[in-house]
């Protein structure tokens, strides 16, 4: 099983989400894109109540054990569906400028 199907099927059952979104973004860091670096967008009423760094806390939580075998980084947009209506959009990510991909 995918690292991304891993993660979409721990998302599902842990926080049943709304809106869920994982985009693979290891193609824009260093080294070679295995499925390392992800940008996830949550809308799930699991996050009502919880700060900004308790949400992140949560979803950590659930992917500690990926993060052990290979997962670099997450870029977490996080929201309630209210906070999703309001919002609607997360911002694209940022190339890296780490590594022999420096610009």
């Amino acid at each position: 099983m995918s690292r991304a199907a891993i993660l979409k099927q721990t998302f599902e059952q842990e926080l049943n989400p709304q809106v869920i979104d994982l985009v693979d973004e290891s193609h824009m860091h260093s080294g070679p894109a295995l499925e390392t670096h992800f940008k996830v967008t949550l809308v799930s009423e699991a996050f009502a109540g919880l700060n900004r760094v308790k949400r992140h806390q949560k979803v950590y939580g659930l992917v500690a054990d990926e993060m052990t075998k290979g997962l670099h980084a997450i870029a977490l947009h996080l929201f309630t569906p209210e906070e999703w209506a309001a919002k609607g959009a997360v911002p694209d990510s940022p190339n890296c400028r780490g590594g022999e991909k420096k610009a």
